[in-house]
């Protein structure tokens, strides 16, 4: 059997690119296919975070039983038709933020578990979002969308800086992500500017490499390169011309562009109208295919928000997430009616023999369980299948164990956006039931 050997002259290298040579007497090895991707017809995983802060009502936080007779606790009623495709995950929890015991201190760790720095500084860790969008920067025309409902808090609290509890997503250890604040601007990133293509010619991005080659092989060898390239550009002129006339076949977008008008400037002074816009955008964002990973902060921990559109305007969210009434219960299940009908229209969207829900992995959570700070357990749920990977209609307990790192279901998630890491944060093992 030849031994196939992988070197400089076996592959054209460039960008973001490898290409396989034909076989060329002057080089005594042949070029091996590139690795195969996933299909073209397949359309890709996203991953969604939304977040609400101050946890939920202690007494209806729940869910038992599986598939279509799953019941859940008053908080998640919203979610109801969609707990075939729900799991709730009890007992997860990020041992770092135990250490602070205060809103900013469990917040600003919440998708890395990293150490926080204390004292006023700003030191984190790169949350898993970003690590997704630095992962999918080439693929499309926005990385990531960080959106918010409620504008950051720069100052501090008990030693901790509020910005830990103003951002979930953090681009580096000392970057909390900008957020995106107002609909008009976050709808701006996905379709003002034309979209670009991910990536340059193939042909063109291994033309230097192609050229050292040509100087190291025979004549004969060089014009068999020469229509190999040719041969390469041809297909790929032909490419682009079908797809500027619509006959590529395969997945694609089920939007091309934006099928809602672009928002008022300003923030709504409503802020039922101001998460259902962003709700709207995240939604756009990845049917167009415009980004593939975003988060949706729906307010901050510690919170200042009110809701007179419930009625519940005596008092803002930290101060209410402190007492279990009637009227916390209504907040809580006004947050989970927003994750409800982001899971509404992703399913209504038709991906081949999937949905875009089924396409993706939707998640939930807070920094803790309830309103009296107890984050030793973390309130999860992730609605969506991943692809096609991930099972719903279950209830995953992990209370009591010691491998109950809330990082190792971001690197499950992490798998399914397939970025494999052996480590992330304070997990080296997914969890194996998503």
């Amino acid at each position: 059997m030849t031994r196939h050997v992988f070197s400089r002259r076996t592959m054209l290298r460039g960008v973001g690119v490898s290409m396989a040579l034909p076989w060329l007497e002057s080089l005594n090895v042949w070029g091996d296919e590139p690795p195969r991707g996933e299909p073209a017809s397949q359309p890709p995983v996203r991953m969604a975070i939304l977040f609400a802060g101050n946890g939920f009502h202690s007494q209806q936080w729940w869910a038992r039983g599986e598939g279509a007779a799953m019941e859940l606790g008053q908080v998640l009623a919203p979610l109801v038709p969609h707990r075939e495709k729900l799991l709730f995950i009890r007992g997860l929890f990020n041992a770092e933020a135990l250490k602070g015991n205060i809103h900013s201190s469990q917040t600003g760790n919440l998708l890395s578990g990293a150490p926080l720095a204390a004292g006023g500084d700003i030191r984190s860790g790169t949350s898993v979002d970003q690590v997704v969008a630095q992962h999918y920067a080439r693929s499309t025309k926005t990385p990531s969308l960080v959106l918010a409902c409620e504008k950051s808090n720069p100052s501090v609290h008990k030693n901790y800086s509020m910005l830990y509890s103003s951002h979930i997503s953090w681009s580096s250890p000392t970057t909390p992500t900008p957020l995106e604040l107002y609909p008009a601007l976050a709808f701006d990133r996905l379709f003002k500017d034309d979209v670009q293509r991910g990536d340059m010619s193939v042909l063109d991005a291994v033309l230097d490499d192609a050229a050292r080659v040509r100087r190291d092989v025979s004549r004969t060898d060089q014009q068999k390169l020469d229509e190999y390239l040719d041969s390469v550009r041809d297909v790929e002129q032909r490419i682009e011309r079908a797809g500027r006339r619509g006959e590529l076949q395969g997945w694609r977008p089920t939007l091309a562009g934006p099928n809602i008008p672009r928002p008022p400037e300003g923030v709504p002074q409503d802020i039922a109208e101001h998460m259902r816009l962003m709700c709207d955008i995240l939604v756009l964002g990845f049917q167009t295919d415009a980004t593939r990973v975003a988060t949706l902060k729906l307010n901050n921990d510690h919170s200042s928000l009110r809701f007179p559109h419930l009625g519940v305007d005596y008092m803002i969210h930290h101060l209410l997430s402190h007492s279990d009434t009637p009227d916390w219960l209504k907040v809580n299940q006004f947050f989970l009616e927003q994750v409800a009908y982001i899971a509404s229209k992703l399913d209504a969207i038709q991906e081949g023999e999937r949905t875009l829900l089924d396409n993706s992995m939707l998640l939930f959570c807070s920094s803790m369980l309830t309103g009296g700070h107890d984050a030793t357990q973390l309130p999860v749920v992730l609605l969506g299948g991943g692809g096609g990977a991930i099972r719903g209609g279950r209830v995953l307990d992990y209370s009591g164990r010691e491998d109950r790192q809330m990082c190792r279901l971001y690197l499950s998630m992490l798998a399914r956006m397939n970025v494999k890491l052996q480590r992330f944060g304070d997990a080296a093992q997914p969890l194996p039931e998503v």
